[in-house]
């Protein structure tokens, strides 16, 4: 026996009996079956108690309006489930009415459009992104939903001839049922149906590549607009003859010696014959337009708004149009008279925060937006035709849960390394933090997406319980900020975006009250290359990196991801079978690097990803390891491009926590 201990049991009989009692084990929280885990310590039941009241903020996402009554479809997480669902809120603030369940999430869902006497909804299984589309009757008791699509194909609602009561959706095949695997050639089918007579479809058009999409029909609903996704700095509007299934590009014209640029539909004019539209074709941002479809002229709307239109949404009878801007980072709501184009006059104040969605309903003209900002998630809001705001839908957060105090987002600048000014959004802990804080920079997707205002959710409890500094970059190449921004990312300058990261940790060194030696970096997706490219390119100056369904080798990336994404991420990283490009791509892929990751890194994944296929995870994870640095993974079985069960966020929460703990909070 250890002399120390003799000499203290002898002390006295309590403390013999005490030293005589074998310590009780520590409780754990055990993964549960999906998850892999894979060099993670064990998690004290002591911390997910901790923590626990920062996993259950359930907001609302407005889905569609009924088309002849006041009530509504939201995607909801109740309390207690594991995945969000679709629900049916028939008043401003009463208690939804659960219409869908299972192990996968539902949050998107459509009335039929005459009577509503059913949904469609759309589903996938285990975030294998192969949505699926499901009718489920409103009026008779326990009714299921019935599949109206094949298994062996990816499918997505489009709109609905509302005249007839008929679906337009889209078909994409998949890899899986390719021979080999893979597909060399990729189409976009486009069918017709009644859903309740499925047998029915009828094929609209078959077009080639998977950038397609169908808005809204004409008022006569004999054409309807279509979408051609090209790149993030290119696309086209084309049009769809429903009875004879031809197609023909209307913007830009066809021959036209303009630069590329954006272009996508929004709404019809009452007589059929204009055509709302967003482009950037005018500068840098996405303008509001009017598309003349018989001269072809394109006459410029909101060009007095030097900011990127997100959104349109207009009423039946196409007078009033609500647009949204997405004005550095949040979402506003502007009003138009369609009639003269010209911008009104907000019709009253609404809530503050970030406009996600909105949509005014088909026979009320009442506008349904969702609001949310630092003080809660999404909840939804209605505006209506005499100016009146209700609130239909109420955040919920786990017992004894204020939020209101949590820490305001605000937008910071710096210069990177050619003088171009990033910007960021910085959430500082609460003043009660004292001395230089620790930092998790947390870096998007997309590439081109973008951090934006509203409510952090879980990332809150890094902030007011951790007290770190959040900071959610902007780099080059995220959306918002102009289209020559946008594409200052592409091909041979993709690590351009990598110093701007560098650049940010410049800026941190020089803040009195953050701690440049305590820096954690983490994004997901893209945001997950970044994360691995900058532990490679900064190792000395970060403790640790969380990468979240990243990209590790871009070769290996687009050789495996869904056949339908590849051209599209091609224009975006550059093509892999130009021999440079190839070269290039080999240069700067973090796995290449990975001998130059030295500080510990955390590498989350799911199983069933068609966008970033898991071998992209098990790569990195595999090589870091073989260089000695500590790499801690976990793998969910039952998720695709990020965690969308709440049990399997949970864990990751917890681990995240801890991961914390062992390399800033020491």
């Amino acid at each position: 026996m250890n002399p120390l201990r003799i000499s203290i049991c002898a002390l006295g009989t309590a403390l013999l009996a005490a030293c005589a009692t074998p310590t009780a084990p520590t409780a754990v929280v055990a993964p549960n079956a999906n998850l892999l885990v894979q060099g993670i310590p064990a998690v004290p039941q002591s911390l997910a108690d901790a923590i626990g009241r920062y996993n259950d903020f359930r907001g609302h996402s407005f889905a569609d309006w009924h088309p002849t009554r006041r009530e509504m479809l939201v995607s909801h997480r109740k309390a207690g489930a594991n995945t969000a669902q679709i629900f049916r809120v028939t008043s401003p603030l009463s208690e939804g009415q659960q219409l869908t369940d299972g192990v996968d999430p539902v949050t998107r869902a459509s009335y039929e459009p005459r009577t509503g006497q059913y949904i469609v909804f759309e589903r996938a299984s285990g975030g294998n992104e192969v949505g699926q589309i499901y009718r489920l009757a409103l009026d008779a008791a326990g009714a299921q939903p019935v599949l109206l699509t094949s298994p062996d194909e990816r499918h997505a609602i489009n709109t609905w001839l509302r005249n007839s009561g008929q679906l337009i959706y889209s078909s994409v095949p998949i890899d899986r049922t390719a021979q080999g695997g893979t597909r060399s050639k990729i189409t976009t089918t486009l069918w017709l149906m009644d859903p309740a007579k499925p047998e029915g479809r009828r094929k609209l058009a078959e077009l080639d590549g998977g950038g397609w999409s169908a808005g809204r029909p004409s008022p006569d609903e004999r054409l309807v607009s279509l979408t051609r996704y090209l790149s993030a700095n290119e696309s086209q509007i084309w049009m769809l003859d429903l009875a004879s299934g031809l197609a023909k590009q209307v913007a830009p014209a066809v021959g036209s010696q303009e630069p590329k640029a954006t272009y996508s539909p929004a709404g019809w004019a009452p007589d059929g014959r204009g055509l709302w539209i967003a482009s950037d074709r005018a500068g840098e941002f996405r303008e509001l337009m009017k598309l003349d479809l018989g001269s072809g002229r394109i006459d410029r709307v909101s060009s007095h708004i030097p900011w990127d239109v997100s959104g349109v949404t207009l009423t039946e009878d196409g007078s009033k149009l609500a647009a949204q801007f997405n004005v550095d980072g949040r979402d506003e709501l502007h009003f138009f008279d369609a009639a003269t184009a010209k911008e009104v006059p907000a019709p009253a104040a609404l809530p503050n925060g970030n406009v996600g969605s909105a949509s005014y309903h088909r026979g009320r003209g009442e506008l349904a937006f969702s609001i949310s900002n630092a003080q809660g998630p999404s909840q939804i809001y209605s505006l209506d035709a005499d100016g009146k705001v209700q609130q239909w839908t109420r955040a919920a957060a786990a017992p004894g849960m204020d939020t209101s105090g949590f820490s305001e987002q605000k937008i910071v600048r710096w210069k990177s390394f050619d003088g171009t000014t990033i910007s960021g959004l910085l959430t500082a802990p609460p003043k009660k933090f004292g001395g230089k804080r620790p930092v998790l920079i947390s870096i998007h997707g997309g590439p081109e997406g973008q951090a934006t205002f509203g409510f952090l959710g879980r990332n809150a409890y890094f902030v007011q319980e951790l007290g770190m500094a959040l900071i959610q970059p902007n780099v080059r190449g995220s959306t918002g900020y102009g289209k020559s921004f946008l594409a200052m990312d592409n091909g041979f300058k993709r690590e351009d975006s990598v110093k701007d990261i560098g650049a940010l940790l410049d800026w941190i060194a020089a803040q009195p009250d953050l701690d440049a030696s305590r820096v954690l970096v983490t994004g997901g997706s893209y945001g997950g290359y970044m994360t691995l490219a900058v532990s490679t390119h900064y190792a000395d100056r970060i403790a640790g990196s969380i990468d979240v369904v990243g990209i590790s080798h871009f070769v290996t990336f687009l050789n495996n991801t869904e056949s339908y994404r590849r051209d599209l991420r091609r224009v975006e990283y550059g093509d892999e079978r130009d021999p440079a490009m190839r070269a290039h791509l080999e240069k700067i892929s973090p796995l290449t690097n990975a001998a130059k990751i030295k500080k510990p890194l955390f590498v989350i994944q799911g199983k069933n990803d068609p966008r970033v296929p898991y071998t992209e995870a098990e790569q990195i994870v595999a090589t870091v390891r073989q260089g000695g640095t500590p790499v801690w993974y976990l793998r969910a079985d039952n998720e695709g491009h990020g965690f969308q069960k709440k049990d399997n966020q949970d864990y990751q929460f917890y681990a995240t926590v801890l991961f914390m703990q062992q390399t800033v909070l020491k």
